[in-house]
């Protein structure tokens, strides 16, 4: 059974702080402390000798204590918070709906106001709670470019970037709902545990394409792994990508997180049908990118995402293919069984065909699992996201779940 939360009816701390802020405000959220001290002087509001100490302040209340009203930062005087609140915003985007899946999975749908001359763009973020751990799914774009022929999310045109603060909202927000940040209560020097944290993870693998919004990814995750803020460890960030291969090194050296790479064929010319992108950047120089990532090991290694596709990539020759292609590359090949969506012609491999590749990938020597479908239901699944500002009607979700339970006895 799918919950979708009517949000105006549960009067929380998240949904009370999810107005869209002033567009003529500029936004905190996202700023580097040498940016937020900055910002400070230019608006007059502190003493350029003060400037550092009031940006650290505000960054351990945003990023430690997660408020979203300069009001509940007590050990700032009041008229100072006053003034704060005229000249920068911190609140988080709005929530349009929450769609709780049977499994437990989240996705919620976020609208950010205007940019410039723009209008408002939704986007979609999903949280996967499993047992030890919680993974958010943040996107980095509204819509996507790169039109890979399985992929929903690529049906919708590109409308723009992210900035660094909606890609942190993102985040932000989720733990707001989920009760991930200190309660109001908690002293003011306790920082959630990395054990307690329900998002414990966080993967760039929801709408977009992250290494075509580089800076601002860059940026958004650089804080999001701050150890004196959110405090993510970058072993706990993947960043995905279907291979722009000139920023792929950057990735390494200048963020330093895990590297996913979103592959699904081990030729060229079925790579140019499922991911075009391919055409540009082919697989030998994909290839030679991933072998060359700083801080390549054992310990850190690469996950190549493979959606199992009937009768398209899914046979025991591809899976001997892929074995010889990332041959001396230290990796992981995550399995993805394919989740429908309305219009596609694909459809899921067998799973008797996903576990037989699954074993020969294994008895290589390469970690393959499959990865559990999760969140189908509320089209949360991987593939599956779309914002909806292109909202499925209730008879196209109706026959979205009778599609599956026809085709994956699920």
């Amino acid at each position: 059974m799918t919950v979708s939360l009517d949000l105006n009816t549960r009067p929380t701390r998240a949904a009370s702080a999810a107005r869209a802020p002033a567009s003529d405000m500029q936004p905190m959220i996202g700023l580097t402390r040498g940016e937020m001290a900055e910002a400070l002087v230019a608006a007059g509001l502190v003493p350029e000798r003060q400037a550092k100490m009031r940006a650290q302040q505000l960054w351990h209340w945003l990023y430690v204590r997660g408020v979203s009203d300069f009001a509940d930062m007590f050990n700032i005087s009041k008229d100072l918070r006053a003034e704060l609140a005229k000249h920068f915003s911190i609140a988080r985007p709005e929530i349009v709906e929450e769609q709780i899946s049977s499994d437990g999975t989240r996705k919620w749908l976020f609208r950010f106001p205007p940019r410039g001359a723009g209008r408002p763009v939704e986007i979609e973020t999903v949280y996967i709670p499993e047992e030890g751990r919680g993974t958010l799914c943040i996107s980095s774009q509204v819509g996507c470019t790169l039109t890979c022929s399985f992929c929903h999310t690529g049906t919708q045109k590109l409308v723009r970037n992210l900035t660094a603060e909606e890609i942190l909202a993102q985040l932000m927000t989720a733990r707001d709902r989920l009760g991930d940040f200190p309660d109001r209560d908690t002293p003011a020097g306790a920082i959630v545990p990395a054990e307690g944290r329900k998002v414990s993870n966080i993967v760039m693998m929801g709408m977009g394409e992250p290494l075509y919004n580089f800076e601002a990814v860059k940026k958004a995750l650089l804080i999001a792994s701050d150890g004196d803020g959110l405090a993510l460890s970058k072993r706990r960030i993947t960043l995905s990508t279907s291979g722009v291969v000139p920023e792929i090194t950057r990735t390494g050296e200048e963020i330093g997180v895990m590297l996913a790479i979103s592959l699904h064929a081990t030729n060229d010319d079925l790579r140019d049908l499922l991911v075009p992108i391919n055409k540009k950047y082919p697989l030998k120089d994909l290839i030679e990118a991933c072998r060359n990532y700083p801080g390549l090991s054992n310990a850190r290694r690469i996950t190549f995402e493979y959606v199992m596709l009937k009768d398209v990539n899914d046979s025991l020759d591809d899976a001997r293919a892929l074995v010889k292609l990332l041959r001396g590359i230290p990796a992981k090949i995550n399995l993805i069984p394919f989740n429908p969506w309305p219009g596609t012609n694909y459809q899921c491999s067998d799973w008797e065909t996903i576990e037989k590749f699954a074993d020969y990938i294994n008895n290589a020597g390469y970690a393959s699992p499959i990865r559990t479908p999760r969140g189908r239901d509320i089209l949360a699944a991987c593939g599956q996201l779309k914002s909806e500002s292109e909202r499925l009607k209730k008879s196209e979700r109706l026959a979205l779940e009778a599609m599956m339970i026809a085709g994956h006895g699920e």
